[in-house]
């Protein structure tokens, strides 16, 4: 690989030393799995389980994260129903503040394992939201859903530039779990794999702190470890249109049991900053093409002042490059495509040359990643500057079914 790699990556690579670093009725359900906005980032916020839409996905974007791609190990379709039967329980449990299962860490009987692992006893719901997706090779003659898989849950394609490793990627099942406690999260997917044990085994895991997107008005714009403000053109919660033409798959567009769900893509972005630290402020906006600390757009004032891609600055050269990253991820240069970003910062410590493997868990969910994700991805990766301190390590794909009704369970629209 290293014969392939960008010139200013492999000059980092070189440096000695680690730098420091800092859809129907679906549509217009994000504010039923919603916490008050007025308690948000407080540790007793709940966030309703029940929906017509997954909880996690437009819901005010909580602080931490911890992601989890299983595979698959029994072949009966009984045992997997009935695991997602238990799982579904316990996540509404959870989800409440409560144990796993009751009486879970000590109140069963002492000679047998607990039913709940303990380290989230005493502490408080934290806004916990977990969500459910299913990759493609979960499609397969396993379970005798073969014919439902959607046509759109492609095997994502692999793009330019792309390291991606196979540990890292794929799945035949994720759950996503965020809260405003980390604890809260690693407790909530540690349980549900242990439910899971002997059906299921980890495939991947991935922890994200500190939020890179914005999913409602209600919050700031976050910054990822570039030090920019990340999503700040990222459709909202109260975009409702915006999500019914671009998030949530609609009624007859794709098999009748995701209809209301939408797509699901993780990366796992590692990014250079050691590289990235020492290349000019002029060079860092110019390769963005938003200031740094404003946010605002190059040409404009403020952070949600629309850019204008038209405008030339001296010698008719457009203020924002034609290789800048927002020109080439914008709307206007993907035909009007959109994805709902929820990405998080990760750091997973050092790669043993020095530098820091850390970067950008990117989420992002739409209604078509053949339309709207690829499309994206390809001109990114073959066109835009940032390649040069980025590099994509994981990948994954997922459809993400429609909320759980009172009584039913994850899944319950593919398998019932």
């Amino acid at each position: 690989m290293t014969a392939n790699l960008p010139r200013r990556r492999l000059l980092g690579l070189a440096g000695a030393g680690a730098a420091l670093a800092g859809a129907g009725a679906a549509v217009g359900a994000f504010a039923s799995n919603r916490p008050d906005p007025e308690i948000e980032n407080l540790s007793a916020a709940k966030v309703p389980f029940h929906g017509a839409i997954q909880a996690g996905i437009t819901t005010l974007a909580q602080d931490h994260m911890h992601f989890v791609a299983l595979d698959v190990k029994t072949t009966k379709r009984e045992e997997l129903v009935a695991l997602l039967k238990e799982w579904t329980k316990a996540a509404e449990r959870m989800t409440s503040g409560l144990e796993a299962a009751e009486n879970g860490a000590v109140g069963g009987h002492i000679q047998a394992p607990p039913k709940d692992t303990g380290e989230a006893l005493d502490l408080a719901a934290s806004a916990l939201t977990l969500t459910i997706g299913f990759g493609p090779s979960l499609f397969d003659q396993r379970f005798g859903i073969a014919d439902q898989k959607p046509e759109a849950l492609i095997d994502l394609p692999l793009f330019p530039l792309d390291d991606l490793d196979p540990l890292r990627s794929n799945g035949d099942l994720c759950i996503q779990a965020c809260a405003n406690d980390p604890q809260v999260a690693v407790h909530a997917i540690r349980n549900l794999v242990r439910i899971g044990f002997g059906k299921v085994a980890v495939r991947w895991s991935q922890l994200g702190f500190g939020r890179t997107s914005s999913t409602t008005r209600a919050q700031t714009t976050p910054r990822n470890l570039f030090g920019f403000k990340d999503g700040t053109r990222n459709p909202k919660a109260e975009d409702t249109d915006l999500l019914r033409d671009h998030v949530w798959v609609p009624k007859g567009e794709g098999p009748e049991w995701l209809a209301g769900g939408t797509y699901l893509v993780t990366r796992r972005i590692r990014m250079h900053i050691e590289i990235w630290d020492r290349t000019s402020l002029f060079e860092q906006e110019q390769i963005v093409g938003r200031t740094k600390g404003e946010g605002a757009a190059l040409g404009q004032t403020k952070e949600f002042d629309e850019p204008d891609l038209n405008v030339k600055g001296a010698e008719a050269i457009p203020v924002i490059g034609e290789v800048a990253h927002i020109r080439l991820a914008s709307p206007e240069s993907l035909g009007g495509a959109r994805i709902l970003r929820r990405g998080y910062n990760f750091t997973d410590g050092s790669d043993g040359l020095g530098h820091l493997d850390a970067g950008l868990f990117f989420i992002g969910f739409n209604r078509d990643s053949r339309k709207a994700y690829v499309p994206m991805q390809q001109a990114l990766s073959s066109k835009d500057e940032m390649m040069e301190y980025v590099e994509h390590t994981g990948s994954a794909h997922f459809a993400i079914p429609p909320g759980v009704r009172e009584g039913g369970y994850w899944g319950d629209t593919l398998f019932k």
